[in-house]
């Protein structure tokens, strides 16, 4: 715990130390809220409580699934070479970087949210919390599975790689638009994805109660998924650095 907590400090006083990238993460999100949420408002398909929380999803996409970038720059210049003499567990090793992606994300996820409440959301606050724990979570597992692949594919394919799954899932998902609107075969490919059900158990929460099924089934996707990308990406991890 002691190693986890520094290596997670550490991590966290870098990012922090260049806040201008904290809020290029979230800059695609921000543009869709501010640009394409008074036109998705006013077209009848949906509210900003359907909107922000299919913009969270996005933002655990894109940010979540790219910081394998820093470990391919650790790679390049060393770092991961002078990690593997310490005693720290190759699994504390990459849950502190994850750990530290995750508070990242809830920050960028809270600047989305009060921009969203500024437009007009008007999402229960309880469901908000509970949303933004789940997006955390979901985090952690996307997070997991770049960094496996950051250290899996040749360095120079990494972004190309990522960009080209992260956006067709990102789609499949509904974030930007329900998947109640889409052809029935390309529904059904969607429930294939696990941020589908991510965003459906985003939107109940923001909606109502936190306990419909829609919810419960989000979560349960949800844990399934952390618990796949997390071994996924120690199992990596500890194959590279031995």
């Amino acid at each position: 715990m002691t190693a986890l907590a520094a290596l997670t400090g550490h991590y966290l006083r870098t990012s922090f130390a260049n806040r201008f990238a904290i809020v290029f993460g979230a800059i695609q999100p921000l543009f869709y809220l501010v640009i394409f949420g008074p036109l998705f408002s006013r077209s009848g398909v949906g509210s900003w409580d359907t909107l922000v929380p299919g913009l969270l999803v996005q933002l655990a996409l894109m940010s979540s699934g790219l910081v394998g970038f820093g470990v391919v720059f650790d790679q390049r210049f060393g770092v991961l070479e002078r990690l593997r003499v310490t005693p720290a567990a190759r699994s504390t090793l990459l849950l502190g970087r994850v750990l530290k992606d995750s508070v990242v994300l809830l920050i960028q996820a809270a600047g989305i949210i009060v921009l969203g409440y500024a437009f007009g959301m008007r999402a229960e606050p309880v469901g908000v919390v509970l949303g933004l724990l789940l997006i955390t979570v979901l985090s952690i597992g996307m997070a997991a599975l770049s960094y496996a692949a950051a250290l899996t594919i040749r360095m120079e394919l990494f972004a190309p790689v990522m960009s080209t799954l992260v956006i067709p899932l990102m789609l499949l998902s509904g974030a930007l638009l329900p998947m109640s609107l889409a052809p029935a075969w390309l529904d059904v490919v969607s429930r294939f994805t696990p941020f589908r059900y991510a965003v459906e158990a985003l939107r109940a929460l923001f909606a109502g109660p936190p306990t419909s099924p829609t919810v419960l089934w989000g979560v349960l996707v949800t844990l399934v998924f952390v618990a796949v990308g997390f071994t996924i990406g120690t199992k990596v991890y500890q194959r590279e650095n031995t």
